[in-house]
């Protein structure tokens, strides 16, 4: 294995592992306890366009049952969450738009640990797949996507994506065709294709160290390994809008559910920081954002409303989102758009960008106050590449960004005459 060490207030030891995986540790001695996470690329934007949800059912079927391996009994989905119980620890699967995410939790007591790692990777190795499962598993989330259609934000939503994201795979929603599309052995491929030791990115926090960290590594790996290693196709990024794009969907309802937004930026963008501190003014700031004063507190429109940027490996959308009265859904639409269309070509005023900054700076330990906050900071280095010092220089980049960053960064990102709105449920 290859390494390079990091010092930092926050130390991150980061080394390739000798199976190929990625490894990030932060040793956290004051609490016996162990937190792991590994991330694969296998999240939705894999999904087959007619099988959309495939990656999220695949990890969570992957806890419902073990397969008998190496002498040992096979496990049904209660004998397995019992065997979890009785070790006080916790393991997990779940699939986002970019990551497919294996979670592990134990004491690091020596034996407790050492038997939660190996159900671990028994859980990664020998995975039952219940076909019984999967059926009784599918009919649920049948009934739940009916049940979600008597819901106009479920209307929205849906609308609202396929409008930003046109064709790409951030756009796909599982429906009731795609679920009936998805069969055990799809899930069985899928995984095999795509939680592979050599694309594995491992992050740990927790009283061990690095030694330690290496061993447990490798019984995980290993588990995976005998999948190999076959070359992803590269996903197309999103396109940009190039024309204003408005849906107005009937909806009985007593409330107009609205989406306004469009194609952000990826998690690797130059500007993140000037966007995330102006978008804390716009609208992610809650009562004391920009939308809320005009929207809400103004005009007494909607009771929330919010925006925020969501990036990852792709442009991820700009969203702003409200609800109100079927009768003030235009005027909402109308006072929402000038406020971006204001904040875009004039920035934040200085004592708004002050403000936000000495919030932003003042939470700033509440973000990484846990092992679990701290661990999911520390993925997210990993997983987007970002520089191992990144955590130490947050407050630091937060505090240089100007007005001129803000009014810079939102005039290159955002063009509110090519937004996307929807609005479901209001009045003609």
């Amino acid at each position: 294995m290859t390494g390079s060490p990091a010092s930092a207030a926050i130390p991150i030891e980061h080394w390739t592992h000798s199976s190929g995986a990625r490894v990030y540790l932060v040793s956290s001695p004051s609490i016996p306890m162990l937190d792991v996470q590994v991330d694969f690329d296998g999240g939705s934007r894999r999904d087959p366009a007619r099988q959309a949800g495939l990656a999220s059912v695949t990890a969570g079927l992957l806890s419902d049952g073990l397969a008998a391996q190496g002498g040992q009994p096979a496990l049904d989905e209660n004998q397995l969450s019992e065997a979890w119980v009785d070790l006080g620890a916790q393991f997990g699967a779940q699939a986002g738009a970019d990551r497919f995410t294996v979670s592990l939790r134990s004491l690091t007591e020596p034996d407790l640990l050492e038997r939660a790692v190996a159900l671990a990777t028994r859980q990664l190795a020998a995975s039952a797949w219940p076909e019984r499962v999967w059926q009784r598993d599918r009919e649920r989330m049948l009934a739940s996507l009916r049940e979600a259609e008597t819901r106009p934000a479920t209307h929205a939503g849906r609308a609202f994506a396929r409008a930003v994201y046109g064709g790409h795979p951030y756009g796909q929603q599982a429906d009731a065709a795609s679920l009936q599309a998805i069969g055990v052995a799809d899930m069985k491929a899928f995984f095999v294709r795509h939680v592979v030791a050599c694309r594995a990115q491992v992050t740990m926090v927790g009283a061990i160290d690095r030694a330690r960290a290496d061993r447990i590594v490798g019984r995980l790996m290993a588990a995976v390994q005998p999948h190999g290693c076959t070359t992803l196709p590269e996903v197309p990024q999103v396109a940009a809008l190039t024309r204003a794009v408005e849906e107005r969907l009937p909806f009985q309802a007593a409330q107009a559910q609205v989406l306004i937004g469009q194609p952000g930026i990826a998690r690797d963008h130059p500007d993140f920081f000037p966007l995330f501190v102006g978008n804390y003014i716009l609208g992610g700031g809650g009562f004391v954002s920009r939308l809320t004063t005009e929207v809400r507190e103004k005009r007494g429109l909607s009771y929330s409303v919010y925006s925020y940027f969501s990036p990852g490996r792709h442009a991820g959308a700009f969203q702003i989102g409200l609800t109100t009265r079927p009768d003030q859904a235009a005027q909402a639409v109308d006072v929402t758009r000038e406020v971006v269309r204001n904040f875009v070509s004039q920035g934040p005023t200085e004592a708004e960008l002050q403000a936000a900054k000495d919030f932003l700076v003042n939470g700033f330990a509440l973000r990484i106050d846990s092992n679990r906050k701290l661990l999911d900071n520390v993925a997210n280095i990993a997983w987007n590449g970002l520089p191992l010092n990144y955590l130490d220089t947050w407050t630091d980049r937060v505090r240089r960004v100007s007005v001129d960053d803000v009014r810079r960064a939102f005039a290159q990102a955002i063009q509110p005459e090519r937004m996307v709105t929807v609005v479901v449920g209001a009045k003609p």
